[in-house]
């Protein structure tokens, strides 16, 4: 039968080399040779009769059959490494761990206080958070190294097997340090963005295409003195010692508005504004640890732009 000539190798590398979109770089993470992953890769293909991967320039990508295998191949792995959790977990009389990828947007803005309400219910489950681009994490989530993501909604096509639930909506701010000289230019505000350094999400993040839409709206089609990050802590400390202009989410900065030591130029850019939510894997059933979680998820994001 089918089933009985795929092996966990089988699974175990498939998924490797799909979530490394390398089969150099997954050969090393499974301490094997290149050529034995190679080897693996087409006894699975010859097994279920179709191409998996595909060249993409210099390195390669999953083809349709193989997204659609990674989705069901995925959910195996989840559920094997939840089992083996279960049995090591309750040997030493603990609860599942439980796994979240947070975007920078609610990393300092909702996390710390679902977390504060979360150690109270002391289930004992292992905690790991982790912060990064939308499409790594969700990249984990979907291979089950993650348990949800927080974060603004994927775009349509990312977000295949996977669901989510609005929390709030936030927009992307022009921001700068207290005492900018912007902070004083009552007309032609865009005009004068080319005489400083600006700070610009990646092009992989997933307010990128918003900024990116507003900029061209309002006349800005390139800027010359353009610096792109995902770092919060490299783009809170260069504004503050830099006249440099930061376009960042709203909750990245909400702390330091409030305090005063960063403000946002008065622009209007409503039309950025976009859902920021729980995202989960649609084929799993979520343990009572990790429920609590979104649950106190839910109640710190309260009230938050909910508009």
């Amino acid at each position: 039968m089918l089933e009985q000539r795929i092996k966990f190798r089988h699974l175990q590398t498939f998924v490797e080399v799909a979530r490394r979109k390398s089969v150099i770089k997954a050969s090393e993470a499974l301490f094997v040779s290149q050529p034995a992953v190679t080897k693996t890769i087409r006894e699975l293909e010859e097994v279920l009769g179709v191409s998996l991967f595909q060249r993409d320039g210099r390195g390669i990508a999953l083809t349709r059959h193989g997204e659609i295998f990674l989705r069901h191949a995925g959910a195996t792995m989840t559920a094997l490494r939840q089992a083996l959790d279960s049995v090591s977990l309750d040997s030493a009389q603990m609860g599942p761990p439980v796994r979240v990828g947070a975007l920078p947007t609610v990393s300092t803005r909702i996390m710390p206080k679902a977390m504060t309400s979360f150690l109270l219910e002391n289930t004992g489950s292992p905690i790991k958070i982790v912060t990064g681009d939308n499409a790594v994490l969700l990249e984990q989530l979907r291979i089950g190294e993650l348990d949800l993501v927080v974060g603004r909604l994927a775009a349509p096509e990312k977000m295949t097997g996977f669901s989510f639930e609005h929390l709030y909506s936030e927009q992307v701010l022009f921001t700068v340090r207290a005492g900018h000289p912007l902070l004083a230019v009552e007309r032609n505000l865009f005009e004068q963005f080319r005489n400083f350094p600006v700070l610009m999400p990646t092009k992989s993040s997933i307010i990128r295409p918003f900024v990116d839409h507003f900029l061209i709206a309002n006349g800005i089609p390139a800027l010359p003195n353009q610096i792109e990050t995902v770092s919060d802590a490299f783009g809170r400390a260069f504004l503050k010692s830099s006249d440099a202009i930061w376009i960042i989410s709203e909750g990245v900065v909400s702390g330091d508005i409030a305090e005063g030591s960063i403000q946002a130029l008065p622009i209007d850019t409503s039309s950025t504004r976009g859902p920021v939510g729980l995202t989960v894997r649609a084929d799993t059933v979520p343990s009572l640890p990790q429920s609590l979680l979104m649950q106190m998820i839910r109640d710190a994001a309260a009230g938050l732009g909910s508009g």
